[in-house]
């Protein structure tokens, strides 16, 4: 049900060590909206059990749907949390044309379900969680809410990232909001200008709103208390699925949708892949092809489902998926608890 891949540093340390909990300092979450539901159960027991009990810093960084994620796992009851935002998500129904502004009214109501009365807090103030979103600055005509100056500034990024990825950096910056006592490092092979920037409770929601504010589907988030003034994206845009080097000692463990990350948002439809050595020392956790081709449509969930699915079709459809993820999780847990590493597979970009 499960693929497991693992960097050259990574996977020698565990073949030596075993796979445990003490040996991971960070957590990786892609963007990728509703595909974050084929990892449901698998969050679930890795924050319900594996890290349970946990007592050193694990650094949780995350974009988009990461970023969400994120938040749950720093919460007093991580399990809880990411129940809510996955019972409350999936379950999301928007009207016939749903624009901008609706689109991220639901949003707002679904981060004030996911926190509940004390997460902003409970995240800010984890002593050893914590988390980490990642949202884009977003300069020039990206940076309009008028959707025709927007998809030209889109259409320009499109064209630049083609060229090369560092040409982005005229149009996006990074920003990282964080717990002040975080002591997370990373390198980035694209020299993104990157900013990291204290959570407080009053830009912790505008934070992670922004953090999935998918260009021209959703406003984007201006001025944010605490950062510069300007207008703030989708973190992934920038990170989709990250193609950053983790500088803290440590493993990262990254349960994802597929064997092959893409770094930023318009590197989906390219071939071009991340650089192997900023996974040297990270686990990929993924679904097999074998799983995938076994749930309702023979895909995991997307965004594309909100438009191409009658609304009941598509949350029967998702229920169904979070409920099979279960045998992802039974066969992880199942392989840290015999130590079966032989499963694990070096990681290579295809």
């Amino acid at each position: 049900m499960i693929e497991i891949f693992a960097g050259k540093t990574a996977l020698n340390t565990i073949k030596e060590q075993g796979f445990k909990q003490e040996l991971f300092s960070t957590f990786l979450g892609a963007s990728g909206g509703p595909k974050w539901f084929i990892l449901y159960q698998l969050d679930r027991y890795l924050f319900g059990e594996f890290f349970h009990g946990r007592t050193q810093t694990l650094n949780i960084l995350g974009s988009s749907a990461g970023a969400f994620r994120a938040a749950c796992f720093a919460q007093e009851d991580p399990v809880a949390a990411i129940e809510r935002l996955a019972t409350h998500y999936s379950q999301t129904v928007y009207s016939a044309k749903a624009n901008a502004a609706e689109i991220t009214t639901k949003a707002k109501e679904l981060l004030a379900l996911m926190l509940g009365e004390h997460g902003e807090q409970e995240i800010i103030n984890n002593p050893i969680f914590k988390a980490h979103f990642i949202v884009a600055k977003s300069n020039g005509f990206t940076a309009s809410e008028n959707k025709w100056l927007q998809g030209a500034g889109l259409f320009a990024s499109y064209g630049l990232n083609r060229l090369n990825r560092k040409l982005l950096r005229t149009q996006y910056q990074r920003f990282v909001f964080q717990p002040q006592s975080s002591n997370l490092s990373f390198s980035d092979p694209s020299a993104f200008t990157t900013k990291q920037l204290a959570l407080t409770g009053e830009n912790l929601q505008l934070a992670l709103l922004a953090s999935g504010s998918i260009p021209l589907v959703m406003q984007g988030v201006k001025d944010i208390p605490g950062s510069p003034p300007g207008m703030y994206r989708d973190g992934g845009i920038i990170d989709y699925h990250f193609d950053i080097k983790i500088d803290n000692p440590g493993l990262v463990l990254y349960p994802h949708f597929n064997a092959q990350p893409k770094a930023g948002w318009f590197d989906k439809n390219l071939k071009r892949q991340v650089t192997p050595k900023n996974y040297d020392n990270v686990v990929l956790v993924c679904p097999s092809k074998k799983f995938i081709a076994s749930l309702p449509y023979g895909k995991i969930p997307d965004r594309n489902d909100f438009t191409e699915m009658q609304a009941t079709t598509r949350i029967k459809y998702w229920q169904t998926v979070l409920a099979q993820t279960e045998q992802m999780a039974q066969q992880l847990a199942a392989v840290i608890e015999t130590q079966a590493l032989d499963c694990i597979q070096p990681f290579v970009c295809d």
